[in-house]
């Protein structure tokens, strides 16, 4: 089997002892090419051009943002998967949150995961059957995790801006950077309005999240939910509130940390199981963000869940829809 591994050498967690150890583990089994990123998007372009070389397996060694402009390469632009060869995608996470890797049940810890990688490469043999993912169609992009207007996204954009700065990047610095844009969103009106197929439009919300999978995030160890009956065998998980008053708003996020959130507000609006999407502004342009990577400015946004779409080595779904 072939496969290159896409090292992303400044990610927060990677080491060059661990990524000896990976390099070492794999060759033993697979036909390996390494290749670190050195740029923006460089990714992605190994991705591409791995794809169009036949690769069967991509074995990633970085954080979601890595990751995620991988797969945008693999799928290129949105609208319509690809029609010709897509190699799997292994990861081994080496960012500061590794979302995907944890919500697709892979160990948070390098070492821990690449022992866990080789046993799936054992497991699944020469003429693998690898787990099969949706993803999520941004219009402008692909999201493999999730995507949101709003205040996560004002939240991803200071967090790029602290880590141009030099400054690193860990979930505590998330949190952070997180309670002063909420409390300055309470201040501002709510200018969005979500649609939903089959169902009126909801108008006065202050943020919306889109996800792909739960939990949405994690706070270091603990998962912080949002849509608990997503996954990525579903459709898309929609969470937005209309109301940012402290008692219920207090209420809401401590379901987001319970260890069985129900997540039920009158103030919610929540689809677990969407096709599409839709959230547009009323007013000026608000921030947008995908996989935790900043967007920009939008005036309206168009998520649509895309089944299937994607090869991954990991343990099988737990509850598969």
């Amino acid at each position: 089997m072939r496969a290159v591994l896409i090292v992303n050498p400044t990610a927060t967690s990677t080491t060059a002892a661990g990524r000896d150890l990976l390099t070492h583990a794999l060759q033993s089994r697979l036909q390996l090419t390494v290749e670190h990123t050195t740029h923006r998007g460089h990714g992605g372009e190994i991705a591409q051009a791995a794809a169009d070389d036949g690769v069967d397996l991509l074995v990633v060694h970085g954080g979601d943002g890595t990751v995620s402009n991988i797969v945008n390469g693999l799928l290129g632009a949105p609208g319509q998967l690809p029609t010709g060869h897509v190699p799997a995608v292994a990861i081994v996470p080496g960012g500061s949150a590794n979302v995907l890797a944890r919500s697709l049940g892979i160990y948070p810890d390098p070492i821990d995961a690449t022992n866990q990688l080789i046993g799936l490469l054992d497991q699944y043999g020469h003429q693998p059957n690898w787990r099969r993912i949706g993803v999520i169609d941004c219009g402008e992009r692909w999201a493999v995790l999730n995507a949101g207007m709003g205040v996560d996204a004002e939240v991803v954009a200071a967090v790029e801006a602290q880590r141009e700065k030099g400054r690193k990047v860990t979930p505590s610095r998330y949190i952070r950077t997180a309670v002063p844009a909420v409390l300055a969103s309470t201040r501002r009106e709510p200018r969005l309005t979500v649609h939903l197929p089959g169902r009126e439009p909801v108008s006065g919300v202050h943020f919306v999240f889109v996800s792909n999978s739960s939990p949405w995030t994690f706070a270091n160890h603990r998962p912080i939910w949002t849509n608990p009956d997503s996954s990525f065998e579903s459709g898309l998980g929609v969470f937005g509130v209309t109301s940012l008053k402290v008692i219920p708003t207090l209420k809401v996020v401590r379901q987001m940390f319970a260890k069985q959130p129900k997540m039920q507000a009158k103030q919610l609006v929540r689809d677990d199981n969407a096709a599409c999407v839709r959230v547009t502004c009323d007013g000026p342009p608000i921030a947008s963000q995908f996989d935790g990577d900043y967007l920009g400015v939008r005036e309206q946004m168009t998520f649509r869940a895309v089944p299937d779409a994607l090869s991954v080595v990991a343990p099988p779904a737990k509850n598969p829809a």
